[in-house]
């Protein structure tokens, strides 16, 4: 199934609109071109809608947020939205100032998402920009995703599926995939990728390419993509520790390695279990 996710993207080879971070915007644009489809930036409200029409999705990412960036991702958001194409929210710093608080409810109450990906504390602020009056606040403070928490964790962001209508993605140390229904615990990845500027960035382009590649399949294309990161990852860093090299090598060799790495691949070194909701969370599948 994982297989043909990344297959998908290569034969395809969507255009990825990608609103991102100006630190990283150079990597999310190699990385998106290693792993088979093609990268567009464009972030003046002047021409974000007209750019977002002719892509097969969009990635909006809040790292280095102003007011026009902010206008530019609510233009280009809408018009995804009109064409069916999947937005991928990445609410980098999401709790971080009030600002970036008020960008997050702006974009959540005008732009649907089909995908958010984000670390726990984002996650946090993501719940708190979709209360809506009468909901109430009912969700116990998130702590960082353990196997002694990772049902509990699920529930939550299932919740927020469930709130936002997207999958929703917490990163971490393990990574969970999460529809109201399903979700997809994945332990790919290695501790260096934590340690260069970029990783989850890159993460948030690749999803707009797998999620371009999949629209019928959006929660297994992202488990795709958060897999196929973390085992480019646990690759990459091999490399450099069998060569003794250090985090600029690694960030150079996590590109090459998404760029070479294929459908089985992924099939093969996928280290992943699957839950559904049946009364409970429950585990479905491990591989």
């Amino acid at each position: 199934m994982f297989s043909q996710r990344v297959e998908n993207v290569r034969k395809n080879s969507s255009l990825v609109h990608c609103i991102t971070n100006y630190v990283t915007v150079n990597d999310c644009a190699n990385v998106v071109l290693a792993c088979g489809a093609s990268p567009i930036m464009a972030d003046d409200p002047s021409e974000a809608a007209q750019i977002t029409s002719n892509c097969q999705s969009l990635v909006l990412n809040m790292g280095t947020l102003n007011k026009r960036r902010l206008e530019a991702m609510i233009l280009a958001g809408k018009q995804a939205n009109k064409f069916s194409h999947p937005v991928i929210l990445d609410p980098v710093g999401a709790g971080a100032s009030s600002m970036r608080r008020e960008a997050l409810k702006q974009l959540s109450k005008e732009v649907r998402f089909s995908v958010i990906k984000g670390n726990i504390s984002e996650m946090r602020a993501l719940f708190a920009a979709n209360i809506r009056p009468g909901k109430g606040v009912d969700a116990r403070e998130a702590d960082i995703v353990t196997e002694a928490n990772l049902t509990d964790q699920i529930a939550y962001a299932a919740r927020l599926s469930s709130m936002t209508g997207a999958v929703i993605i917490v990163t971490g140390a393990l990574d969970l995939v999460v529809s109201e229904k399903q979700a997809y615990v994945i332990y790919n990845g290695h501790p260096m990728m934590a340690r260069i500027t970029g990783s989850g960035c890159m993460l948030g382009a690749l999803l707009g390419a797998f999620a371009g590649s999949n629209k019928e399949a959006p929660l297994e294309a992202a488990a795709a993509a958060v897999a196929m990161t973390g085992i480019c990852g646990e690759r990459a860093g091999k490399k450099v520790e069998i060569e003794q090299k250090g985090t600029g090598s690694f960030r150079t060799y996590f590109i090459d390695e998404v760029s070479l790495i294929t459908g089985n691949d992924v099939e093969q070194e996928k280290k992943i279990k699957r839950y559904e909701y049946k009364d409970s969370w429950r585990i479905e599948d491990e591989g």
